[in-house]
């Protein structure tokens, strides 16, 4: 379970493609070798409404949250969080050009005893293996 949530101000949707940037980080996910392909899910969010800082109209945010299972090590969790934030910047890079926008990442390890999943994606994907 690698869900990646990407929360975003509304004021972004004409300069990213946010498309774009859910294959990009999905590819990193996968890159890392730590998650299984039917498990990985990236997805975002757009906040309509929101206040930034000094509430200029050009300020704009995206916030990552990565919602991991338990099982990794600190230096695995680390990892991957640098390579999903430096791909992000990356693929973000032009809107550091001005000073109004703010990238943020957290890792969030998941509770095994607090988390119910059903998936049907994993059979197919694991019967295409072989």
């Amino acid at each position: 379970m690698p869900h990646l949530t990407i929360e975003y101000s509304g004021n972004l949707d004409d300069r990213v493609d946010f498309a774009k940037l859910c294959r990009t980080m999905h590819e990193t996910i996968l890159g890392t070798g730590l998650f299984e392909l039917g498990a990985v899910r990236v997805r975002t969010i757009r906040c309509s409404n929101y206040a930034i800082a000094d509430l200029l109209p050009e300020n704009g945010f995206i916030d990552m949250s990565f919602r991991i299972g338990r099982g990794r090590t600190e230096a695995e969790k680390k990892a991957t969080g640098d390579a999903i934030f430096k791909a992000a910047s990356d693929e973000l890079s032009q809107l550091f050009v001005t000073p109004h926008f703010a990238l943020s990442l957290e890792i969030r390890e998941i509770d095994p005893e607090l988390s119910w999943k059903k998936n049907a994606i994993h059979p197919r994907l694991r019967a295409n293996k072989g």
